[in-house]
């Protein structure tokens, strides 16, 4: 079930739980006068907008300006549900376009604080067309290498949800909150919603965290201190993430041959991603999911802080077979370093991709391929440690092809040598043989210039 939505803020209120005692200064486009009862001449409008006002106190369903979130200036924008449900119109695209614009010319981020029932029926299609407005505004900002963080509160549904919730970078959610296109009045009447809510949609990778009121204002201060300093130039990308420190292991020195380099890597007894991003980072900020209703537990992705304040992103196999949902995520968080200017840490250890049915079906060759591609495309440094197994492509797909690193409790293979050994019908018994030949060791990765070095 659901967890019970905190009563509704207004759009001040909102604001003032993130920015705190450091004020926020209000900004307004340039004045638009609407026809009577607005484009449509729909009977009742304007008296609709006049009650909506003296309720609320606003004018439009969003207010926006600029206000200090943690350290750091950004651009707020903010829902007013009260006013007509927070819907759009064509004010309120005036509104939402001139707050992306503010955002871009001052290179600040954006923070939206969204809480809407979607596009206004009383201008038709005239509203819905705002949502192309904020589209368009959100691809500049991007394109300048700047962040957009949203907040959902409740409700967020319609275009609302589809455009400044679900095409930020990182999205927050409320617990409780309402959050999915379709809004309760217009989905199936036999519809879970569950499915509809922020815990839901989380589940479903299509939120990165849910949040508590009261951790908001710290949650969002440290995902804008992670996400960069906003000022993206491919002609001065920043240093290379520094490598890992290397984690004891239960085993000592090089392994001898390939057989015992498979079994080191595959030993229950050496460290794991969680453990070196533990000791990588002392804040670690999770994206969760691909945004295309998958999550694979078995890969971790995110942005974090090192001791020195320095952002950096990170991609981790936990040592699992990595599914589609895990290959996107990789690429999101890819690519999402890359245009804001955040070197990469990948951390090597799976026996593959995934091979099942279901993988298969949830598209597992384009996923791997995505993610060849977003690391060859990167333009900010990927540094990668293969902390265990590197089975195939699968491991291979997230692996930096001039900076990669081997621990001595790992191997990298074309294949695992059970695998190979079948493949080419030979007894099990050679299978040690066959991984001798594979020349899989971390020694072996070094001398072929696969690997640049062993972290010892």
């Amino acid at each position: 079930m659901p967890a019970e939505p905190a009563p509704r803020m207004t759009a001040r209120e909102a604001i003032a739980l993130l920015t705190g005692g450091a004020g926020f200064t209000e900004h307004r486009p340039p004045p638009r006068t609407l026809p009577p009862d607005g484009p449509l001449g729909w009977a009742g409008y304007d008296a609709a907008r006049e009650r909506a006002a003296e309720r609320t106190g606003e004018v439009e369903s969003v207010v926006y300006g600029t206000g200090v979130v943690g350290e750091r200036e950004c651009v707020l924008l903010s829902f007013e549900f009260g006013f007509l449900g927070g819907s759009l119109g064509r004010l309120t695209g005036d509104r939402l376009e001139a707050a992306y614009e503010l955002a871009l010319s001052r290179r600040l981020p954006l923070l939206a604080l969204v809480a809407t029932g979607g596009s206004r029926m009383q201008e038709g299609m005239v509203a819905l067309t705002q949502l192309q407005r904020v589209a368009a505004s959100s691809t500049r900002l991007r394109a300048a290498g700047l962040p957009q963080i949203a907040v959902v509160r409740d409700p967020t549904t319609g275009g609302g949800w589809a455009t400044v919730g679900a095409g930020a970078d990182v999205v927050l959610a409320l617990p409780g909150a309402q959050v999915g296109f379709a809004g309760s009045r217009v989905r199936p009447p036999d519809a879970d919603p569950y499915t509809y809510g922020a815990e839901g949609q989380f589940a479903a990778g299509q939120v990165d965290a849910v949040v508590p009121a009261g951790e908001l204002r710290g949650t969002v201060g440290l995902w804008l201190r992670a996400l960069g300093p906003g000022s993206r130039s491919p002609h001065d990308p920043p240093p290379a993430a520094p490598l890992p420190r290397a984690h004891p292991s239960s085993a000592s020195g090089l392994p001898t041959s390939g057989r015992e380099a498979v079994e080191r890597a595959r030993s229950s007894q050496r460290p794991r991603a969680e453990a070196y991003l533990a000791d990588y980072f002392t804040v670690r900020l999770p994206l969760h999911g691909d945004r295309c209703g998958g999550t694979d537990p078995g890969l971790l992705t995110g942005f974090g802080l090192r001791a020195d304040g320095r952002p950096v992103a990170y991609v981790a196999q936990c040592g699992t077979p990595t599914r589609p949902a895990g290959y996107r995520a990789a690429a999101r968080t890819i690519r999402l370093a890359d245009r804001l200017g955040v070197p990469v840490l990948t951390l090597v250890d799976t026996p593959g991709a995934a091979n099942d049915a279901e993988a298969e079906r949830a598209g597992a060759g384009a996923a791997i391929a995505d993610t060849f591609a977003a690391i060859a495309a990167a333009r900010v440094p990927v540094t990668t440690l293969v902390i265990g197994e590197g089975g195939s492509g699968g491991a291979l797909a997230l692996a930096a092809p001039d900076n990669t690193h081997v621990t001595v409790d790992s191997y990298f293979s074309v294949i695992a040598p059970e695998l190979a050994a079948a493949i080419l019908k030979r007894a099990p018994a050679e299978t040690g043989a066959t991984a001798d030949q594979l020349r899989l060791r971390p020694q072996d990765l070094v001398e072929l210039g696969i690997a640049r070095s062993i972290v010892t």
